[in-house]
């Protein structure tokens, strides 16, 4: 076992989203410059002090490459410390070469574990214990000092360490999220699909009994089996787009629509009054849609009845237009300075996105938390059979 997870540690890759260089960059730099220079300057104990000065600048300069390189970075500055520890002792100086400055190494120990691959933590790692325990041995100051340096030393790599493994967990939290948001909107769409293959046969079973008697009404009936052939085609592209390489297993229950709305936006107790306005033709929205509209109205409710402060009314909207659905959630609340975008609206964001629409929430400019969604509700014409002419 100890064997395997060193070998997931090694072969693990570098964060995706390391930026290459941000403001904290230059202002980590100008304060180590500063540092350098006043330490330079007002110090009198400093050794080789033309020495000293060169190697902390150096040292200030590598954490700008500490997130894209961050092995090669520990290794010119580690590399170098330890020669210059080996210097010291060789040229019989009464103090170890250096400034207090060169601390600004704890920033590359903690990007080492941060930013790096697993190899590179590995092999980093190695050359920072090496380093620390060539200080140790080459200073006189008492061992407990020298295991309380080291593992001052190593701290800030832990920190990393933790900080990458929370970012990690929150990544992979968000991706299960979305996982099942897709799930639910293919078990939705399957039933959608269901309910069109059944009327399908139903209508086919029809005109075959009155292909006999009656051949106009056979050739009406297959115009709408071709018909609800092409709803099935379109709604089943949907679905496989939706659920791209992952199954479905759950049971089925037919979802709820705008109709429901009504229903769920009587909260209980009167603590928060919902104004409910629905404009427009909502009656023939394709299923995913409508079920996409109740879940954001749903989750903007629950939101807001457990985290708005203060708030007495919820305005929620919901207007079909001539090609999409506008919905609008907004609560008079006072803001907290603490968003309300937890891991529900994002789910909803990738069912939105998954649906050809985009959904934004935030708060308000003056009070309040707002939601804003917007849909595809026309079909794509392009995916759509068109009946030929008779």
């Amino acid at each position: 076992m100890l064997r395997d997870d060193l070998r997931t540690l090694w072969t693990e890759p570098r964060p995706a989203d390391a930026p290459a260089r941000v403001w904290r960059d230059g202002a980590l730099l100008a304060a180590g410059l500063a540092g350098v220079v006043l330490e330079a300057t007002l110090r009198e104990d400093v050794v080789w002090r033309p020495v000293a000065v060169v190697f902390a600048v150096w040292l200030c300069l590598l954490p700008l490459w500490r997130r894209t390189r961050p092995l090669a970075m520990v290794t010119l500055a580690f590399g170098s410390m330890g020669l210059l520890a080996v210097a010291s002792v060789v040229a019989a100086l009464p103090e170890p070469v250096g400034l207090n400055t060169a601390a600004i190494v704890l920033v590359l120990v903690y990007a080492l574990p941060r930013w790096g691959s697993g190899r590179e933590i590995v092999l980093g790692g190695a050359v920072i214990l090496a380093t620390g325990a060539l200080c140790s041995v080459t200073d006189e100051a008492p061992v407990v000092e020298n295991v309380v340096g080291l593992v001052f030393l190593l701290l800030p790599g832990v920190i990393g360490a933790a900080v990458r493994f929370r970012g990690t967990a929150r990544e992979r939290q968000l991706e299960q999220l979305r996982s099942r948001e897709r799930e639910q909107l293919a078990r939705e769409l399957h039933d959608t699909v269901a309910h069109h293959v059944s009327a399908m046969v139903i209508i086919a079973q029809a005109g075959r009994v009155l292909a006999g008697t009656d051949p106009s009404a056979a050739v009406q009936a297959l115009e709408g089996v071709e018909e609800e052939g092409a709803r099935t085609l379109e709604e089943m592209r949907a679905m496989v787009a939706a659920l791209r390489d992952r199954g479905v297993g759950a049971e089925l229950a037919p979802p709820a629509g705008v109709a429901d709305l009504e229903r769920l936006v009587r909260t209980p107790g009167g603590r928060l009054r919902v104004d409910l306005g629905l404009d427009g033709e909502l009656d023939a929205l394709p299923p995913a849609v409508d079920a996409a509209v109740y879940r954001i109205v749903q989750e903007s409710v629950t939101n807001a009845l457990r985290h708005a402060v203060d708030a007495t009314e919820l305005v929620v909207r919901v207007a079909a237009e001539r090609h999409s659905v506008r919905v609008s959630v907004r609560d008079d609340g006072r803001r907290t300075g603490r968003g309300r975008d937890g891991y529900g609206l994002t789910g909803l964001r990738e069912r939105a996105t998954l649906l050809g629409g985009t959904l934004r929430a935030g708060p308000g400019a003056d009070r309040g938390w707002h939601v804003e969604a917007e849909l595809p509700r026309a079909r794509n014409e392009s995916l759509v059979h068109s009946r030929p002419r008779r």
